[in-house]
C-alpha cells in the first residue's frame, strides 16, 4: 500500500519531467563567427572614410582585440575582407578594413602618405574604441603596399599600436622609386595611372607628377623623408613584422634591410620569390597562404599575448628567388656567411681574353639584356619559377660589357647583396648604367640571378661602386656568374644617349656573397 502511494505521488512529477524535455529543446552551444557592416569612419579633419567593419560574434560583447588595415594604393576595403573574416572567425579579433583617403568611395585627396593619411590610421583607431569593441590594451595595424607604409608610419606616432604586419613596403620612397639617380619608370608610371583612374591626386601628387614628366625628378625627393618610416624608424616602439617579394618591382629590398637592422624592437623579416603584393595576394582574401599565416601568428602573439612560439624563432626567413624551402637566420647580416671577389674575365663571344683600359661600348643602345616588366617578371618567377632570361651570345659586345666568372663546379649559394666595382670613363655629363648579374650554363643560356642601376654624372674617368638588389639564390653545379653592363633597360628612364659612349678600365670586380 505505501509503494503504491509512492508511486501515485511520482508519477506527476515523472511525467512533468518527460514533458519538460521534450517541449524545452538542448541548450546550444554557441559558436563563433563573425558579422560584416560598411560604415562611415571619420578621418583626420572629419574626412568620411568608408570601411568594412568586421567583428567577432558567438565571443560575448568584448572588448576585443583591434585590427586596423588601410588598403592599398588604388585598391578599396574590399582588400582585407576575406582575411579580416577569417582573424574576426578565428582568432576573435575586430577588424577595419577601409579604403585610404582619396581613393575610390572615400573622401579627400590623395597626399602620397601625407601627415593626414597617416593621421588617419589613429582616427580609425578611435572609431574601432568607440563602435567596434575594440580593446584600448590590444591594438595592431597592417596592409600590403600603400597600407603597409601607412602602418609603419602611424607606429612611429601611435603609441597605442601594439604590432604591424606591412606586406611588401616600402621604408624609403626615395631609395625605391630612384635609385642611384635613376627613375624607376614603369613603377613611376603605374602609380601614377592607379592614383588617377580610382583616386582624386591632390597637390603634392600632382607637382610630382609635373616634375616626373619635366625630367625633374630629383626635386620629387624632398617629399620622401617624411613618407619613409625609415626616417622614423626611432619612434617606432610597436613590434614589426616585413614580408616583402625578392623581385617586388615598386619597393625592392634594399631598401628593407637597412630599415629592419636598425628596429629595435620585436622583428621579423620574411623575403621570398615573387613581385609587388604577390607573394601575400591570396591571403588577403582569407585563403591559404604562408605569409598571411605568419602574420596572424605575430598578432596573435603582439597584440592577444599568446604564447605560441613565434617570439622563439629566428627573425630572418628567406626563400631562394629560384625555389626551395624557408631558411632562418638570427639577423640579415648572418644570411651572408662569407664575401668572396669573384675573378671576372672579359666574355668577348668569338674571341679575346680580356679586358683593357681602352675597351669601350656605345651608350644608347639597347641589348637583350633586361630586368623584366614590373609585377609581370616577378609574378612569373614566383607563380612559376620563369626567371627573366638571357642568351649571353646574343648579348651586342659592341653595347654591352660582359665578364664571366669561373665555373661553380661544386654549385654555390648567393646570399646576401653582391656589390659591383667598375672603373668607367663615360663621355656623356650623364650615363646610366644597368649591371645585371647573371647564373648562366655551359650552352651560354642565364638567368637573371640580381640587377641595379646607377647614373654616373660627369664625364671622365672614375670608379663606381653599387650594390646589387639582395637575393638569396642557389647557383647549379657547372654553371658560372656572368655579369653584364649596358646602357638601356625598359623598367627605367635612364639618362644615356646615343652617340655617347663607356670605356671600361681592368679594375673592375664583383663581390660575391655566399651562404
Amino acid at each position: 500500500m505505501v509503494k503504491e502511494d509512492l508511486v501515485r505521488r511520482s508519477l506527476p512529477l515523472l511525467l512533468a519531467a518527460v514533458v519538460a524535455l521534450v517541449v524545452t529543446p538542448p541548450v546550444q552551444a554557441v559558436v563563433p563567427g563573425f558579422a560584416v557592416a560598411y560604415e562611415t569612419v571619420p578621418g583626420e579633419g572629419g574626412t568620411p572614410l568608408k570601411a568594412f567593419v568586421v567583428t567577432p560574434t558567438g565571443r560575448g560583447s568584448g572588448p576585443f582585440p583591434l585590427l586596423v588595415l588601410p588598403s592599398s594604393w588604388g585598391v578599396n576595403n574590399i582588400e582585407y575582407v576575406g582575411a579580416a573574416a577569417k582573424l574576426a572567425h578565428e582568432s576573435g579579433y575586430s577588424v577595419i578594413s577601409y579604403t585610404s583617403r582619396g581613393f575610390y568611395d572615400s573622401a579627400g585627396e590623395i597626399d602620397v602618405a601625407g601627415p593626414d593619411t597617416v593621421a588617419d590610421v589613429s582616427r580609425v583607431i578611435d572609431w574601432g574604441l568607440a563602435h567596434a569593441g575594440g580593446d584600448p590594451a590590444r591594438i595592431g595595424v597592417g596592409g600590403i603596399s600603400y597600407g603597409a607604409g601607412q602602418s609603419l608610419l602611424a607606429a612611429a606616432r601611435d603609441p597605442r599600436i601594439k604590432a604591424v604586419a606591412a606586406l611588401s613596403t616600402w621604408t624609403d620612397l626615395g631609395r625605391s622609386l630612384y635609385p642611384n639617380e635613376t627613375v624607376s619608370a614603369q613603377a613611376v608610371e603605374l602609380l601614377l595611372a592607379a592614383g588617377k583612374l580610382t583616386g582624386r591626386p591632390g597637390p603634392v601628387l600632382r607637382e610630382a607628377e609635373a616634375a616626373y614628366r619635366e625630367n625633374r625628378f630629383a626635386d620629387v625627393l624632398p617629399i620622401s623623408p617624411p613618407r619613409s618610416p625609415a626616417s622614423h624608424v626611432s619612434s617606432i616602439k610597436a613590434a614589426v613584422m616585413i614580408g616583402n617579394a625578392w623581385n617586388d618591382g615598386l619597393f625592392p629590398p634594399s631598401q628593407l634591410t637597412d630599415f629592419f637592422g636598425a628596429l629595435t624592437g620585436p622583428k621579423r623579416l620574411m623575403l621570398s620569390p615573387g613581385d609587388h603584393a604577390t607573394a601575400e595576394l591570396f591571403g588577403a582574401a582569407g585563403l591559404p597562404n604562408e605569409i598571411w599565416t605568419s602574420v596572424g601568428r605575430w598578432f596573435d602573439h603582439h597584440v592577444k599575448g599568446e604564447a605560441n612560439g613565434i617570439e622563439r624563432e629566428l627573425p630572418v626567413r628567406v626563400k631562394p628567388n629560384n625555389g626551395g624551402g624557408w631558411r632562418s637566420f638570427a639577423s640579415w647580416a648572418a644570411v651572408t656567411a662569407r664575401t668572396d671577389t669573384v675573378p671576372l674575365v672579359a666574355d668577348r663571344f668569338g674571341g679575346g681574353d680580356g679586358i683593357s683600359g681602352g675597351d669601350r661600348i656605345a651608350a644608347g643602345w639597347p641589348t637583350v639584356a633586361e630586368s623584366g616588366v614590373v609585377l609581370v617578371s616577378g609574378a612569373l618567377q614566383g607563380f612559376l619559377r620563369l626567371p627573366v632570361g638571357v642568351a649571353t651570345p646574343l648579348i651586342d659586345r659592341g653595347a654591352a660589357a660582359v665578364w664571366r666568372g669561373p665555373v661553380e663546379w661544386g654549385g654555390t649559394t648567393v646570399s646576401g647583396t653582391p656589390r659591383v666595382r667598375l672603373t668607367v670613363t663615360p663621355s656623356a655629363a650623364r650615363t646610366t648604367l644597368y649591371a645585371y648579374l647573371y647564373e648562366v650554363n655551359a650552352l651560354g643560356l642565364g638567368a637573371l640571378v640580381t640587377h641595379k642601376p646607377v647614373t654616373v654624372v660627369g664625364s671622365g674617368a672614375r670608379v663606381v661602386e653599387a650594390d646589387l638588389e639582395p637575393v638569396v639564390w642557389d647557383v647549379a653545379a657547372g654553371n658560372r656568374l656572368v655579369l653584364v653592363v649596358d646602357t638601356v633597360d625598359a623598367r627605367y628612364k635612364g639618362s644615356s644617349v646615343v652617340g655617347s659612349s663607356v670605356a671600361f678600365g681592368a679594375d673592375s670586380w664583383l663581390k660575391v656573397p655566399r651562404g
